[in-house]
């Protein structure tokens, strides 16, 4: 058994060792599938975090206690750049890992922390958001999913979308109203569901690339044991707000929790974009160039923002609001790589068959761009977090701040 006393060095070796011998290497010619798209795909993933969690390589950074290693994110980057080039269980960053997980440990219970963060980091459990809504657009506190007490139960009626992978998960932090006298951000609470409990059905999206790693789901007189409250009753504001800190950070790439990084998440992120333009017979081309090293500029910038503003963080140096300078720039990041990509490969990028490899797959990734302004909350609204948190701007002015939400105007 790992102790935490282990030095970084000692960690990367014996990562380095276990590696080698245990798991597979990446096949970057093997058939791509959409990620999240596909089930022989999950039972993949949950068999590769087994085997992490047998070799002693599981929850690095997760207290002892709850199944982890209690090991610094020191330990994990160490790991993290040892296991490039192997498969892992890179669909469990996602918001498992490095977002649900986190807050549990931050808000959850005793008994929840030691139920679903050990049963995720053994690879049993899969945990999913359950927060957007199809009327509430980026207002999550606008929500009108429901849950009325009902002596030690509660009964939760509505709706959620745009839920990344809901279909495979086995519990979900979900969302509901539970004051309408309230409000709107202090009538609400966040439970722990079980996926497939009575009453609960899952459609899966179909997205203009072709996948349907999305979901909506729709509650129908569903039943949550009073213990399944993460928090406080009626604070569920409190959980959901250090929920999206750490969907932020995630997003940015800024979490400690990430089990590794890899071809699968970080396909657009790793191009190469020298090589496309040599391909592309483009080298030569002085605009070319220059965008090539725009692109490669932003990345730098990007790696080093991630180090800075994490470790700040960390620290207590900056408070948490600061992870949406990286979740920002990430997107930003993330759009300006697209845009070179399709302009380089041209023609070469019209979107050819699901899984198809290459420059088909930069057009894939073009179609859903957008999603990266909009995971962890929408650029905008980052953009608030940061003047008002960071910068101490005067908030924006909103009509329903302190009106009992039963009293709310909606859906004009």
């Amino acid at each position: 058994m790992t102790v935490t006393t282990e030095s970084v060095e000692d960690f990367r070796l014996r990562a380095r060792g276990w590696l080698a011998d245990n798991m597979p290497r990446f096949d970057p010619d093997a058939p791509a599938a959409p990620e999240g798209d596909d089930d022989a795909m999950w039972a993949r993933t949950r068999e590769l975090q087994k085997m992490l969690y047998a070799g002693g390589f599981a929850g690095i950074c997760y207290p002892v206690e709850y199944g982890g290693l209690g090991l610094t994110s020191a330990h994990q980057d160490a790991f993290t750049e040892e296991a490039m080039g192997y498969e892992l269980p890179l669909l469990l960053n996602v918001p498992t890992f490095t977002i649900c997980a986190p807050t549990i440990l931050d808000m959850g219970n005793e008994q929840q922390k030691r139920d679903r963060i050990s049963a995720a980091i053994r690879g049993d459990e899969i945990l999913v958001q359950f927060l957007s809504e199809p009327s509430g657009g980026s207002d999550l506190a606008g929500l009108i999913t429901r849950a009325e007490r009902d002596g030690d139960e509660w009964i939760l009626n509505g709706a959620k979308t745009w839920s990344t992978s809901a279909y495979a998960a086995d519990w979900a932090l979900c969302l509901a109203r539970t004051d309408w006298d309230a409000p709107k951000h202090r009538g609400l609470t966040m439970f722990l569901l079980k996926v497939d409990s009575p009453g609960v059905t899952i459609r899966r999206i179909k997205q203009v690339n072709g996948s349907t790693e999305f979901c909506e789901e729709f509650f129908d007189n569903v039943v949550i044991p009073a213990d399944c409250v993460v928090g406080e009753v009626n604070d569920g504001w409190s959980v959901a707000s250090r929920q999206l800190f750490h969907e932020r950070t995630a997003v940015g790439g800024g979490s400690q929790y990430s089990s590794g990084v890899g071809v699968l998440d970080t396909r657009n992120a790793s191009l190469d974009f020298v090589e496309l333009a040599q391909k592309t017979g483009q080298n030569h081309d002085v605009r070319v160039r220059e965008r090539v090293g725009e692109a490669y500029a932003h990345r730098t910038v990007q790696d080093q923002l991630i180090k800075r503003i994490a470790g700040a963080v960390e620290s207590g140096e900056l408070p948490g609001p600061a992870m949406s300078l990286i979740r920002l720039f990430h997107a930003e990041t993330d759009w300006l790589n697209s845009d070179i990509a399709l302009e380089l490969a041209g023609s070469e990028s019209v979107v050819g068959p699901l899984g198809e490899r290459g420059a088909a797959d930069m057009g894939q990734h073009y179609l859903s761009r957008q999603g990266a302004s909009l995971g962890g909350g929408s650029s905008e609204m980052s953009r608030n977090i940061i003047s008002e948190r960071l910068l101490q701007m005067p908030r924006e002015y909103a009509a329903d701040r302190d009106v009992p939400f039963k009293e709310v105007k909606r859906g004009r």
